[in-house]
C-alpha cells in the first residue's frame, strides 16, 4: 500500500506573515515590563547594528548583544512568560497581514501541515505560532532552551539563509518525513530564504523586497502582496 504524501506549508514570519519585524519590538516590550531603565540602553543598538553592517560581528552576535542590553544576560523564564504572552497578543492584534491569515487558512483546509520557520527566537515565536494555528516551529534557539532561565546566547545556528534550510531538513528527518514522500509549499519575503524556496515544490515570494522580487521573476516563483 502506497504511503500518503505528506503536505507541508512552510512560512517565514517577519514581514511575510507580519507587517513589521518582531524581534526588536519584542526586546523593547519585555525590557519596558521587566526593567524600564534598560530602555536607556537602546541608544547603543544602532552602534551594534553598524558593527553588523560593517561585518565586524555576525548576525547571531548582533542578536545576543541586543538581548543582553534590553532584557539581560540571564533571565528566569517564569519572569519572561507573562510578557511573552502579552507580546504575542499584541502581534496578533496589530502586526499580522490579513492576506497571510487567509493563505494559512487555505493551506490548513487543503490538508497541509503548517510549519513556521523563522530566524526569530523560539522563546517568543511559539506563542505567536500557537495563536496562528501552526503545527510546528523551526526557529533560533537559546543555549539554555531546556532550562528554567534564558541566556543571551544562541544554541546551534541562527535560523537564517542556508542554515534555515538545514534546520528544516533536520526537523523533517526527526519527524520521519522523507523529501521524496512530501509536497512542500514555502513562503517568504526575503532573498535570504532562497534556499528554502528552491527546496520547495512550490515557492512563493510573499511581500518580497526588491532582491527577492527580482529573483522570483527569474525562478518563476509566484508573487503575493498581502495587506
Amino acid at each position: 500500500m502506497t504511503k500518503p504524501i505528506t503536505r507541508l506549508a512552510i512560512y517565514d514570519m517577519d514581514r511575510t506573515i507580519t507587517v513589521k519585524g518582531t524581534y526588536t519590538p519584542f526586546l523593547l516590550h519585555v525590557g519596558k515590563k521587566l526593567a524600564p531603565w534598560r530602555l536607556a540602553l537602546a541608544i547603543f543598538i544602532p552602534f551594534v547594528m553598524l558593527a553588523y553592517v560593517l561585518r565586524m560581528i555576525p548576525r547571531s552576535r548582533l542578536k545576543e548583544i541586543n538581548q543582553s542590553l534590553m532584557i539581560g544576560h540571564n533571565v528566569r523564564r517564569a519572569r519572561l512568560q507573562p510578557h511573552i504572552e502579552s507580546y504575542a497578543d499584541k502581534v496578533l492584534a496589530h502586526n499580522v497581514r490579513k492576506g497571510a491569515l487567509q493563505q494559512i487558512a487555505e493551506d490548513r483546509a487543503a490538508g497541509y501541515r503548517l510549519v513556521l520557520a523563522t530566524a526569530s527566537y523560539r522563546l517568543y515565536v511559539e506563542a505567536i505560532a500557537e495563536r496562528l494555528g501552526f503545527d510546528a516551529v523551526i526557529a533560533t534557539d537559546h543555549l539554555s532552551q531546556d532550562l528554567d532561565y534564558v541566556r543571551a546566547k544562541i544554541a546551534g545556528e541562527n535560523c537564517y539563509d542556508a542554515a534555515k534550510l538545514r534546520m528544516i531538513q533536520d526537523w523533517m528527518a526527526g519527524q520521519g518525513i522523507s523529501r521524496a514522500a512530501c509536497h512542500i509549499r514555502a513562503y517568504s519575503d526575503h532573498v535570504s530564504d532562497a534556499p528554502m524556496l528552491e527546496f520547495a515544490d512550490e515557492g512563493f515570494a510573499a511581500n518580497p523586497h526588491a532582491p527577492l522580487a527580482k529573483l522570483a521573476q527569474v525562478r518563476g516563483w509566484p508573487r503575493f502582496d498581502w495587506t
